[in-house]
């Protein structure tokens, strides 16, 4: 069985916060820990204020373009490699990280008022030092909610991960009826992401860490090859 169960009671999450402190004894070997990634932003002061954002001629085009405040704009220029794509209001980035996402992943939800959350900088180092303040037999997984193309709505995915096997590769074995699979990759770490943000109260629940069992299968020794396992080369991305 798989379960999915938010930590509550959690206090205000600012720079320097010990996320692993704080959900220690809450959780033990063969546990899943899933962290929103605005808790971990903010406990590395992954923080942007608009008050010191200078304005470049590049943000302010945009901003016009877009309709969108020229300072938002230009912290969201910082955390990108390439702009994929824009329509009114929306700049589809790629980050430094090799995520493509909605404004590079910079957020005004929960953010401190006059400032933005910016992704960690490296989620999945992010991961396996939380995990090291965890009890041993624990996966770590830094969730964020992300669109999807073709398709409503969005998904919590994995944006960092440690102590978990990110990707189930079923290529090479058999389906029931003896096929062999060709393609099928299961997106362990992305479900477990998705499951977690099933058990919160909401968005404004304050709840951003849940706890997932039931996926021992999946936790390994090792910390592994974190989240960046997910992303696709760009040599296979047809639309890169």
């Amino acid at each position: 069985m798989i379960s999915a169960e938010a930590v509550t009671g959690l206090p205000e999450v600012v720079e320097g916060t010990d996320l692993a402190a704080l959900v220690a004894r809450q959780v033990a070997a063969g546990d899943v820990v899933v962290l929103a990634h605005k808790v971990v932003s903010k406990s590395e002061g992954r923080i942007a204020w608009l008050s010191d954002v200078d304005i470049t001629g590049r943000a302010l085009a945009l901003a016009n373009e877009h309709g969108k405040d020229p300072r938002h704009v230009q912290v969201i220029l910082g955390e990108t490699a390439a702009v994929v794509a824009a329509r009114p209001g929306v700049l589809i980035c790629r980050t430094h990280h090799g995520f493509v996402c909605a404004n590079a992943g910079v957020d005004t939800s929960n953010a401190p008022e006059g400032a933005l959350v910016l992704l960690p900088r490296d989620p999945d180092a992010s991961a396996r030092r939380l995990r090291a303040g965890l009890p041993a037999g624990c996966a770590v997984v830094i969730a964020d909610s992300f669109g999807r193309a073709w398709r409503l709505g969005q998904t919590d995915i994995a944006i960092g991960a440690a102590g978990l096997t990110p990707l189930d590769d079923w290529r090479g074995r058999r389906d029931r009826n003896g096929l062999e699979l060709q393609a099928t990759l299961i997106a362990v770490a992305d479900q477990a992401a998705a499951a977690a943000d099933l058990a919160r109260g909401g968005k404004d629940s304050g709840e951003p860490v849940v706890v997932v069992r039931g996926l021992e299968r999946f936790i390994t020794v090792q910390d592994g090859p974190g989240a960046a396992a997910l992303l696709r080369a760009r040599s296979e991305d047809l639309f890169a």
